[in-house]
């Protein structure tokens, strides 16, 4: 089996992530280094890198990395990705691809002339439930989509720090739920209506973000979405999602930590939803990096590409320019790139 031979650009909880999974679970990748200025050079050594370094060049420009993976804080995605473009090594980063399109539109651009491999990390496509209704929606199952209905509750608020330099709600949570929207509907977004407000934690406000938020949606195929967020949903992490349509609808409900249902004189009782994403995406994170891999061995299209994280990052800032407005905006209009 070809090895690709990859470098992590990050150590923060995804890169963390990411590199276990690839050292322990995932053989066809080798582990070549970890780069990140506040990197835990004990975590490191006992995962068992090669090479631990505060400086990413040293990765970008190694001779002997085929592939790069790009987790660090999304401020710094774009320089990044044109930095390992250029490199002629593939790409694999976190979403979002960056917080201003014009900048994204330019690396894309690079990475087009090069031909990079470019793979987004929208890992909910992966998710197995999700990838079910979308198999089933091409299959013709509920016949043609007339209704997208997503719901993506956090269990726990993100800290004060992190608000300030994540974009944004619309960005840094949101915008998987935009994908996963253009994904389930098989059509672009053509218009955004969104409403939010600050219900659960005031500090954000300062940074111009909010908690919580309804946004509707109108696909250019004629079906309509709705999206609900919430940063927290005290019983656990809710994720489901509906495709409604002409011949039924389909359905992927919450994962619990069992399945088991008790029945009492006093109610009936089941476990609730798992409580965080590093446990309900387990399985989408492995797959994700697999089908990554796939495309770097046969030299294929992405299954998540750059395109796919430059239109989840318009809906991300058309759904600010509709909240700051309270009007839908039409996404051929040209809305901020704040």
């Amino acid at each position: 089996m070809k090895k690709c031979r990859i470098g992590i650009i990050g150590a923060g909880r995804i890169g963390k992530l990411h590199a276990e999974n690839i050292a322990y679970r995932m053989p066809q990748f080798q582990l070549m280094g970890m780069a990140d200025p506040y990197l835990d050079e004990t975590w490191a050594k006992r995962i068992g890198f090669p090479m631990i370094t505060k400086n990413i060049d040293d990765l970008i420009n190694h001779t002997e990395i085929d592939a790069i993976l790009i987790a660090s804080p999304s401020h710094l995605h774009v320089e990044q990705i044109m930095k390992v473009s250029t490199a002629g090594k593939a790409i694999f980063c976190e979403k979002p691809m960056g917080l201003a399109i014009a900048e994204v539109e330019n690396a894309l651009a690079m990475v087009n002339k090069n031909k990079t491999l470019l793979q987004i990390g929208f890992n909910r496509r992966f998710d197995p439930n999700f990838a079910n209704i979308k198999k089933r929606v091409l299959q013709g199952a509920i016949g043609k989509p007339q209704i997208i209905n997503i719901t993506s509750r956090d269990p726990v608020c993100p800290t004060e720090e992190y608000c300030k330099t994540s974009g944004g709600m619309f960005m840094d949570m949101t915008i998987h739920d935009f994908d996963m929207a253009r994904f389930l509907a098989g059509a672009e977004v053509t218009e955004v209506y969104a409403k939010g407000a600050v219900l659960i934690n005031p500090d954000i406000a300062k940074y111009g973000d909010i908690d919580t938020a309804v946004i509707q949606l109108t696909f250019a195929n004629g079906a309509l979405g709705m999206i609900d967020n919430s940063r927290q949903a005290v019983y656990g992490y809710d994720q489901r999602a509906e495709v409604f349509g002409s011949l039924g609808s389909l359905m992927a409900h919450n994962q619990t930590e069992h399945a088991v249902v008790q029945l009492s004189k006093t109610g009936t009782y089941h476990s609730n939803p798992l409580y965080f994403f590093l446990e309900r995406y387990e399985a989408a994170y492995l797959a994700e990096m697999q089908a990554f891999y796939h495309a770097w061995l046969n030299h294929e299209e992405s299954p998540v590409s750059g395109f796919d994280g430059l239109q989840a990052l318009k809906l991300a800032f058309a759904a600010k320019q509709s909240l700051d407005t309270a009007l839908p905006v039409k996404l051929t209009e040209g809305h901020h790139d704040e």
